[in-house]
């Protein structure tokens, strides 16, 4: 089975179900099956060809939705970017991918607008909500992405298919230890078995009405989109968890069924007056993407006891590795809990071996959901892909360490990188390094995670200055924001005089990790 066929098949029973709400719009499964085909059809025409991959550079929209689909329908693979990418990381993702294809709207074109640079593989970009009079240098074709979804001229009727299961259908990028995103492939197996592993263990059904405030550019809210498809149920897109009581007012009046959040919105929920709100019709919450705190939990258990509360664990490189199922959330709130069906989890000590139980040592995925490797990174792709069990498989070494009980339940202990999870996105210390040594006045940085409850982990950077330079912690913030997406900004800043060092010269960051959280767990921060 093919990705794109979730809308095919869900169109061809449900035709006029509701599909999708968004922004005011109601969207029926023919529509959006027309829509994507149409522009399934466009970019055949605009020269993309089976395996390319294009990029979608969008928010949250039902262009976005309908984007992926006609993509995969094409035969090519779709490649998300966050919103907020700058113009240097989206340069680097349509070169790295060589990316034939961008989806876009008119706002972010301007970000490659006289991109001189180049991007010499960009043959066609497909622009929402009008096409600038300003040339874009870069690629060949520009097309009206919003007049070709509604283009009769165009085949309302899906376009032959050209994919099997093996072959890619997402590349997803995510933050590397070299500070570099890295692309992770993504087969239509791999996204089919995840999703379907997924929804049986959620016991998803085709009434079921989920809300969506995660960018679909974040694997996590990406899932919501093709498992409500999967199942034939609605799908009520937001653009995020800005407005809290709108998210109130719309579990309720669209009587949602199912909520994925992440730890920073249930930090948020917990804030409001959820006990004046009934939610008759939610039937299950979801978090992953960071550590879910136990008190979260506790509180939101006892402000909506009839709600399942699922917490999970995973990774872009499978999607979902386990969860803990609901009737064990009182028992063992400490646990992301067992793996989800048609997959199996082992943890290995350093010797590669499997571990005892209660041995802490990295967890090991084995199932049709890991990935099948890192983009033209064979070297990368090695080191996660490692010989399994039995011969001739790989398994994914996640570079995570756990611990597991004699039940099989898992509990993280910590990672063996130090890449950051912050806002439920992963975040390369070395990429906002790199911002802050371009600073000028910058002499050294150094970028840590520390505990938050709202965040998960909070970004602190920690500079020396030269000792003529005088910058205030807002500077510094407002430096970064200019250049980073707005999930890899620092949330602290702490200038130092000397940095403590390794033997070999480099910045010791475990004795700043220490210094710099107090004995409650609050990051500190200075002007």
């Amino acid at each position: 089975m093919q990705v794109e066929s979730f809308l095919e098949l869900a169109s061809a029973s449900s035709p006029k179900k509701t599909a999708l709400v968004c922004e005011g719009f109601r969207f029926m499964y023919e529509e959006l099956e027309s829509k994507a085909n149409r522009l399934a059809g466009s970019l055949i025409a605009g020269g993309v060809e089976r395996g390319d991959r294009v990029v979608t550079y969008l928010e949250n929209s039902m262009e976005a939705v309908v984007s992926v689909l006609a993509i995969l329908k094409a035969g090519a693979v779709f490649v998300p970017v966050n919103p907020t990418t700058k113009a240097d990381k989206l340069s680097y993702i349509l070169n790295d991918c060589r990316s034939t294809g961008l989806i876009t709207d008119r706002t972010r074109l301007g970000t490659l607008l006289n991109d001189r640079a180049g991007t010499p593989h960009l043959h066609g970009v497909w622009v929402a909500d009008g096409i600038p009079h300003q040339k874009l240098a870069t690629a060949k074709h520009l097309f009206d992405l919003t007049a070709e979804l509604d283009d009769d001229n165009l085949p309302a009727v899906p376009p032959a298919k050209k994919c099997i299961d093996i072959d890619l259908a997402a590349l997803i990028y995510t933050s590397g230890s070299t500070g570099r995103p890295k692309g992770v492939m993504l087969t239509h197996l791999n996204i089919v078995s995840a999703a379907t592993s997924i929804t049986n263990y959620l016991e998803n059904r085709p009434d079921d009405i989920i809300l969506n405030v995660l960018p679909l550019s974040f694997d996590y809210g990406l899932y919501q989109m093709l498992m409500a498809f999967k199942i034939g149920g609605t799908l009520i897109l937001e653009r995020s968890f800005a407005y809290p009581y709108r998210i109130i007012e719309l579990l309720n009046h669209e009587h949602v069924t199912g909520f994925p959040i992440v730890p920073t919105i249930s930090a948020l929920l917990l804030q409001l007056d959820l006990a004046a709100h009934q939610f008759p019709a939610l039937r299950y919450i979801t978090s992953t993407a960071a550590t879910f705190p136990t008190d979260h939990i506790r509180r939101l258990r006892l402000l909506l006891p009839n709600v399942k509360i699922f917490s999970m664990y995973g990774l872009t490189e499978c999607k979902r590795v386990s969860y803990l199922p609901p009737d064990q959330i009182d028992i063992r709130p400490g646990s992301v809990g067992r793996g989800m069906p048609n997959e199996e989890v082992y943890i290995v000590d350093d010797t590669g071996r499997k571990a005892s139980y209660g041995t802490v040592g990295e967890l090991v995925v084995r199932g049709s959901n890991v990935m099948k490797g890192y983009w033209d990174l064979p070297e990368e792709t090695d080191r996660m892909l490692k010989p399994g069990p039995l011969a001739g498989e790989k398994v994914l070494h996640t570079g995570d360490l756990f611990r597991m009980d004699q039940e099989g339940y898992l509990y993280f202990v910590g990672r063996k990188d130090d890449i950051i999870k912050t806002r439920g996105q992963k975040v390369s210390p070395r990429e906002v390094e790199e911002v802050l040594h371009a600073m000028p006045g910058v002499l050294e940085a150094a970028v840590i995670g520390v505990p938050d409850e709202v965040l998960g982990e909070a970004i602190k950077a920690m500079v020396r200055l030269r000792a003529d330079v005088r910058l205030t912690a807002a500077q510094v913030i407002h430096w970064c924001s200019q250049r980073l997406e707005n999930f890899m900004v620092p949330s602290f800043v702490e200038f130092e005089g000397e940095f403590p060092k390794t033997s070999t010269g480099k910045i010791n960051k475990r004795k700043l990790a220490r210094a710099g959280v107090t004995p409650s767990g609050i990051p500190m921060s200075s002007e």
